[in-house]
């Protein structure tokens, strides 16, 4: 096969990437806009989604979608037409707490995006993809090597997982896929103070084989590898810098 065809590249594909407005999401937009591609980013917040959509080429769009609201969600693909890669990189602040000290209902309302957004969105939007096209879905390695605190984020990066594995079995031929990030430097540890935050990042970096820290535009190269990658599926593609292994 001749590796220039237009198999392997993400030219004159439409993708719609859910959270597109800010970290890797918005990372991924970018990298995809500079590839060729026509990408449509939503997003909750009017005012981030606006910035974001300037940095894009021009071709881009940008909806305000309430991603807890299945009402939304459904409303934006019925509106939004045919296009060939979803991507799901929506969430808010990560929260890290004892079990013991957990409110229940706080514990239900952060899977309403991270877990419950994406099931959503996929319901709704998987109808719409074009022939050879692909969903590409975002979890994190707590799930595989989860701290002290860390058993609702575990517990969602799980259950994404499970999802991707019976979402490629149930969607087939259409490819069904996760991305597993580390530590990256993006918005999502912003309920963290700077300091708590820093310390984060340099102890983190020490630890690693790589001896750095990732930033969403490294992590970004993963979801458009998934998209362009026709033979995988049903996969986990964890890119940690060696943090499962430390």
């Amino acid at each position: 096969m001749n590796t220039k065809d237009k198999t392997f590249s993400l030219e004159g594909k439409r993708i719609i990437i859910l959270g597109g407005s800010s970290g890797i999401g918005l990372a991924t937009a970018m990298a995809a806009g500079a590839e060729g591609a026509e990408v449509v980013i939503a997003s909750s917040n009017q005012t981030r989604m606006e910035a974001a959509v300037k940095k894009l080429p021009s071709t881009a769009k940008g909806y305000v979608v309430d991603l807890s609201d299945e009402n939304q969600i459904r409303d934006f693909f019925k509106t939004i037409g045919k296009f060939d890669h979803l991507v799901y990189t929506a969430g808010e602040n990560i929260s890290i707490s004892a079990i013991v000290a957990s409110d229940a209902a706080h514990a239900r309302k952060y899977f309403d995006i991270r877990y419950w957004g994406a099931y959503l969105s996929v319901k709704y939007g998987s109808a719409s993809i074009r022939e050879g096209g692909s969903i590409t879905l975002t979890s994190g390695i707590a799930s595989a090597r989860p701290g002290k605190g860390w058993s609702l984020g575990a517990s969602i990066c799980g259950a994404m997982e499970g999802l991707t594995r019976a979402l490629a079995m149930e969607l087939s031929p259409t490819r069904v896929n996760i991305v597993s990030p580390g530590v990256v430097k993006t918005d999502l540890w912003s309920s963290l103070s700077a300091s708590d935050r820093e310390q984060l990042y340099n102890a983190t970096a020490n630890a690693l084989p790589v001896r750095k820290v990732g930033e969403p535009e490294e992590i970004a190269q993963t979801y458009l590898y998934l998209m362009k990658q026709p033979y995988s599926t049903g996969q986990v593609i964890t890119v940690d810098g060696g943090g499962v292994l430390v």
